[in-house]
């Protein structure tokens, strides 16, 4: 015996459109939203040219303290902790410009170094300072 009642059973379809527009604008946000590192630091060895190669100005000058409390000016370490030093180098390093200065300073450096830094670039007169910072991971 068949028994039927009243109506037939309707096929039920998930429209998947809706769906696939949705992935794609969290992919665009999150592609937007992604930032990059560029502090990372690799030793490489490049190959060597005959040409004689035009060195560019830098557009800012990094100043890195490290945890001893050294100073490194673009990457090259200052022969010793001093603020008589430090602003020699910056103004060899700036060469009569007026550049943005960068200070990378460890989190263990000792604030006294930080501190040393500020003060030189404050007597310099330069403005356009910042402190680079990291994001707490959580």
């Amino acid at each position: 015996m068949n028994f039927y009642h009243g109506k037939p059973e309707e096929d039920v379809h998930i429209n998947l459109t809706p769906l696939i527009d949705v992935v794609f604008l969290l992919l665009i946000f999150f592609m937007v939203s992604t930032t990059f590192d560029t502090t990372s630091q690799l030793k490489i060895k490049l190959p060597e040219a005959n040409q004689v190669q035009m060195q560019d100005p830098p557009q800012k000058l990094n100043l890195l303290i490290d945890a001893d409390g050294s100073f490194f000016l673009n990457s090259r370490e200052l022969t010793n902790s001093k603020s008589a030093t430090l602003k020699a180098a910056l103004e060899r390093a700036m060469n009569g410009t007026r550049l943005p200065i960068v200070i990378q300073s460890d989190a263990d450096s000792p604030v006294q170094s930080l501190v040393t830094a500020m003060d030189v670039i404050g007597q310099m007169g330069l403005t356009q300072v910042s402190i680079a910072t990291t994001r707490p991971i959580e």
